[in-house]
């Protein structure tokens, strides 16, 4: 069992999604997301910070996973973006979670199934995946995106990893 906690970082709204994976299984924990109200820079990213730090107070997650920067056609944005999701891995790294960075399309990829997907794919495979009554928000369902992309990444490495010890014992599955 594993609790992964999901951000999908952004200096004006930081999305976050929590699941428990139990073998194959995905459960729903929570989601939402951080809504930062300073004008300046700096307090947007304090207030980043607090909020995954109380997020991961609430949750109690095991792993982190976050969604890599892409890199825009506004340098200022993608930079300001970089600077938020730097908050979010702070926070994780001082509760000592492991932090795991995904690129937007192989999070698309794992939820939806092609890297191409639009946001409302997104949200509607987040629903169906989770079995939630609506549609998460547009930013939390891409945090939980990322969390169910580690999720799926995790579990194929860990049957990658049992296939390579038979496979030294002599044995192939």
């Amino acid at each position: 069992m594993s609790i992964i906690l999901g951000i999908d970082p952004g200096s004006r709204v930081t999305g976050y999604g929590v699941i428990r994976q139990v073998g194959r299984h995905l459960h729903y924990l929570g989601s939402g997301c951080i809504r930062t109200s300073e004008n300046d820079l700096p307090g947007r990213l304090k207030q980043i910070y607090a909020g995954v730090t109380e997020i991961i107070t609430q949750f109690q997650p095991d792993v982190f996973a976050i969604e890599q920067v892409f890199m825009a056609r506004n340098a200022d944005s993608a930079l300001k973006l970089g600077q938020a999701r730097g908050s979010a891995i702070v926070a994780a790294v001082n509760a000592e979670l492991p932090v795991y960075e995904y690129a937007a399309r192989l999070i698309k990829q794992a939820v939806v199934g092609t890297g191409g997907a639009d946001k409302d794919q997104v949200q509607h495979m987040v629903q169906s995946i989770l079995k939630l009554p609506a549609k998460p928000q547009s930013d939390a369902a891409d945090a939980l995106g990322a969390a169910i992309c580690h999720a799926n990444t995790n579990k194929t490495l860990v049957a990658l990893a049992g296939q390579a010890v038979s496979a030294r014992r002599g044995r192939y599955r």
